[in-house]
């Protein structure tokens, strides 16, 4: 693989550092700045929510731009949100911050997907875009840990001064080792009525539905997952983050796995990985009581997961011939779909169904993502 994918994997990771970590630092967060536990959850949400935004606003305001421009820019902008963290001297200049880094999060990897699958020939796209997002699944398992640690031994701006010193490792990579020409389609090839018009296709827009769906399954039963550890599978709290970190492990290999998979068949690899995922969420939902099942559940969780994206984002792409607006599309669509996941399985546990019910609305969403993904499958012949 091209030593450009490295660069581009460099700024996935620390994109997805600065999304993760926050959850192990909001106490401090939250403690220095005097405001509530509800307050500083808005470092979480408000991150989330400027994601879905900016990935299709940014994306559609660089569109006649060249990609390796527009990836440099964004993690300019990267770095200057978090430094504006590192600094911030009141909880809405930390917020703020959040938000700029935030805005350059779908366009980065939906941009840096299409570049990266320009940097390799056309039957290793799918492993190329595993490689890019190794970073983000690899922050996955990182991230909680890595802000908890090195906020309880330096406070927490010392997290955002080493994710920002990452940012400027990956945009000096991105400069150096990316080639402008890796990018296809680059330069004012397409404008934005033309990126609008790859989007009528009926096989982006299911593409786009199966994601949501099959995310919302998956997020939507981790978003819950540490309840399920304490309450019915018995772990103390303080085995939580450890179990965390093996979902994460999970998602690192299912990445590589689902890239490969697509490369020799992709709806076959996409529709195998959905319906493992609903396999295992149903059946962590009847074993979650087991600690010794939990353990490996949850590891097979992440693996299934996470097979499905570089196939995903390639199958949307080659449906809007390569539109960079479908592949950020992707990214906001997998937002959305964590959203759906978390409110329904928190609606689950609120009418009183237990901690094992986010496994089970998960299991439901992800069934028919699987239906919706056999549609397309069979409407592309």
């Amino acid at each position: 693989m091209p030593i450009g994918l490295v660069a581009l994997a460099l700024g996935g990771f620390g994109i997805g550092l600065t999304e993760f970590l926050i959850a192990g630092l909001l106490p401090q967060v939250a403690s220095g700045f005097s405001v509530s536990e509800g307050t500083a959850g808005w470092l979480i949400s408000g991150y989330a929510l400027s994601v879905a935004v900016g990935a299709i606003a940014l994306t559609a305001a660089t569109t006649r731009l060249p990609r390796k421009h527009v990836l440099v820019g964004l993690m300019a902008l990267f770095v200057v949100g978090n430094l504006l963290s590192a600094i911030a001297p009141a909880y809405s200049v930390l917020l703020l911050g959040r938000i700029i880094a935030a805005l350059c999060h779908g366009s980065f990897f939906g941009i840096g997907s299409l570049v990266a699958r320009g940097l390799v020939a056309p039957e290793r796209k799918s492993r190329a875009v595993a490689v890019m997002f190794a970073g983000l699944t690899l922050a996955n398992v990182l991230g909680v840990p890595f802000g908890a640690l090195v906020g309880e031994r330096w406070g927490w701006r010392a997290a955002f001064w080493a994710v920002t010193a990452i940012g400027v490792l990956a945009l000096a990579g991105i400069i150096a080792l990316v080639p402008g020409r890796a990018a296809a389609g680059d330069g004012a090839s397409a404008g934005l009525r033309d990126q609008f018009r790859a989007l009528r296709s009926w096989q982006v827009w299911l593409t786009l539905t199966a994601t949501a769906l099959g995310y919302g399954g998956m997020f939507g039963a981790f978003s819950y997952i540490a309840y399920t550890f304490t309450e019915v599978s018995g772990f103390s709290a303080a085995a939580v983050p450890w179990l965390l970190m093996l979902y994460g492990a999970g998602l690192v290999v299912g990445n590589l796995i689902g890239g490969r998979a697509a490369d020799r068949d992709r709806d076959r690899a996409l529709v195998l990985a959905l319906v493992g995922l609903t396999v295992t969420l149903a059946v962590f939902g009847l074993l979650a009581g087991s600690a010794v099942a939990s353990v490996v559940l949850v590891f097979l969780m992440g693996v299934a997961g996470f097979a499905a994206v570089p196939g995903m984002i390639t199958r949307v792409t080659d449906a809007a011939h390569g539109a960079a607006l479908a592949a950020s599309a992707n990214v906001s669509a997998s937002n959305v779909g964590n959203a759906l996941g978390a409110w329904l399985g928190g609606l689950a546990i609120t009418a009183g169904l237990g901690y094992r019910a986010p496994l089970y609305t998960g299991a439901a969403l992800t069934l028919t993502s699987v239906i919706v993904m056999l549609v397309a499958a069979r409407r592309a012949t």
